[in-house]
């Protein structure tokens, strides 16, 4: 049997959580098995296993997949020439939830209440989105305030936790929506 090349290795781990978050999504984090992922991703428990050792490593990677996502958005609006305010900023995450995802987001949230391995990958999340938005809302301040750049990382802690809470608060909003409500946004 041939060996997976490195690039399908990481297509055929996408593959797997991405069948992981939609599982998680339908049935919840303590209800769906190792054989919903399998069966959800089309392919054999032990493809499942050459990739991840368990449960919580895919609940990690569903996590990391997420964030990937939002840090190749933060960085473009950091690196912009005019980066948004945070208004706008705040706006654009909101526009960018997947409802899907909300929901995996908040069963992981339920889940760190009692898991110390989810509570850390948690913790790692947002304290990794944190520093981004911070990142983003400092870059406004430099390039289109004209803030120091040490004045203006200190400036943006207050902004960046404000954006922050409301970006959670409007993805707990969006993961408690009904499908019929998601539909009609």
């Amino acid at each position: 049997m041939p060996r997976l090349t490195d690039a399908r290795k990481e297509l055929r781990r996408a593959q797997i959580t991405e069948a992981a978050v939609r599982c998680f999504s339908r049935n919840g984090l303590e209800r769906t098995s190792i054989a919903d992922i399998t069966a959800e991703s089309g392919l054999s428990t032990g493809s499942i296993y050459a990739h991840y050792r368990n449960k919580a490593d895919l609940v990690q990677a569903s996590a990391h997949a997420v964030l990937a996502k939002r840090a190749e958005a933060l960085g473009a609006y950091a690196r912009s020439d005019t980066p948004p305010d945070p208004d706008e900023l705040l706006a654009r995450l909101i526009a960018g939830i997947d409802p899907v995802e909300a929901r995996v987001g908040v069963q992981t949230w339920g889940e760190a209440t009692n898991n110390p391995a989810i509570h850390d990958i948690v913790v790692a999340t947002i304290d990794g989105m944190r520093a981004m938005v911070h990142d983003s809302v400092t870059a406004w301040l430099v390039k289109v305030e004209h803030v120091e750049p040490a004045e203006a990382a200190e400036r943006a802690d207050p902004i960046a936790h404000r954006v922050q809470s409301l970006y959670l608060a409007h993805l707990l909003y969006t993961a408690l929506q009904s499908p019929a409500e998601e539909t009609a946004s």
